[in-house]
């Protein structure tokens, strides 16, 4: 199964998530890919069996301006794959992990498969609570995308 996981990181807290998540789906075989967002191309996401989006919140709770373009082309484009989306964030912000709504959003209207709720985490995967919640996402999106590229 070959999974795409697109991000965007200034701190280093998002990137930690993803190194996470691509650990623990490799562990189940699949072939992970990884790109910044502002590297990545909704048409690119056509060669893969699902997509995992990640970015942190900035702001009031926006994206970032490196995942803006993305998720706005992402919006206007069509693909129809299992995907979810992840963050780090702030909960001192009004909009906790906003950004993980703002990716979900592009998804849905792209017509991805949303297939669980966004991961969010509160600024970097640093305890074994956090990092369990990681992999625990990880497992549960294997699991969906799995039963939906078998059928």
């Amino acid at each position: 199964m070959k999974i795409m996981i697109g991000f965007v990181s200034m701190s280093g807290n998002t990137e930690d998530i993803m190194h996470l998540l691509k650990s623990e789906l490799e562990r189940n075989g699949c072939q992970v890919q990884t790109e910044e967002l502002d590297q990545l191309y909704p048409s690119d996401l056509a060669q893969y069996d699902a997509v995992l989006l990640g970015s942190y919140t900035w702001g009031d709770g926006d994206l970032p301006y490196e995942a803006e373009d993305f998720a706005d082309e992402l919006a206007a484009s069509s693909i129809a794959i299992p995907a979810a989306a992840f963050g780090s964030g702030d909960r001192d912000y009004p909009k906790y992990c906003a950004a993980v709504d703002l990716l979900e959003q592009a998804l849905t209207s792209a017509g991805a498969h949303v297939v669980l709720p966004g991961l969010k985490i509160e600024f970097d995967p640093d305890t074994a609570d956090k990092q369990q919640a990681c992999r625990s996402f990880a497992q549960a999106f294997f699991k969906h995308v799995e039963r939906l590229v078998m059928n």
